[in-house]
């Protein structure tokens, strides 16, 4: 990989991160707005467009978390693979059988993972915007109420 390819690789992971940072940092906030402005509220049915964007909000995180581990597992991998393709993989070392099975299951392991990480984050965005739809209803739902 030449560094051109290294350097646009780390810019892109870079930019991934922060964009799923700040979806998560979005999830909570709305959360924690939810929260704040709930204080003193009582139980009533018109709360549960609120009820229904902060469960969305906390799967738009949950789904976050789980794209990162996903991350996570498939740069382990990724590391492995290069170990094995290096021979300097601890258990297949310079074995040929036992690298070409190795980088099976990493390469097994990687699709896998990198699978996951699109999934998750679609769904974490997902959950982000419905959140946001539930709490927008929630709010013209308490304007009306009040009129």
């Amino acid at each position: 990989m030449s560094d051109k390819q290294l350097e646009l690789y780390r810019l892109h992971r870079s930019e991934q991160s922060k964009y799923v940072y700040f979806i998560l940092a979005a999830a909570a906030g709305g959360i924690a707005l939810s929260v704040r402005m709930t204080t003193d509220a009582t139980l009533h049915w018109s709360l549960l467009p609120l009820g229904a964007a902060v469960l969305s909000w906390g799967l738009s995180f949950y789904f976050g978390c789980r794209g990162l581990d996903a991350v996570s597992v498939l740069t382990r991998a990724n590391a492995e693979l290069l170990q094995v393709q290096n021979g300097e993989h601890p258990k297949a070392g310079r074995r040929p059988e036992l690298q070409e099975v190795a980088a099976e299951a990493l390469r097994e392991v990687m699709e896998r993972e990198n699978t996951a990480v699109g999934k998750n984050y679609g769904m974490q965005f997902r959950y982000l915007v419905g959140g946001a739809v539930f709490f927008i209803a929630w709010h013209m739902l308490q304007i009306v109420l009040r009129s």
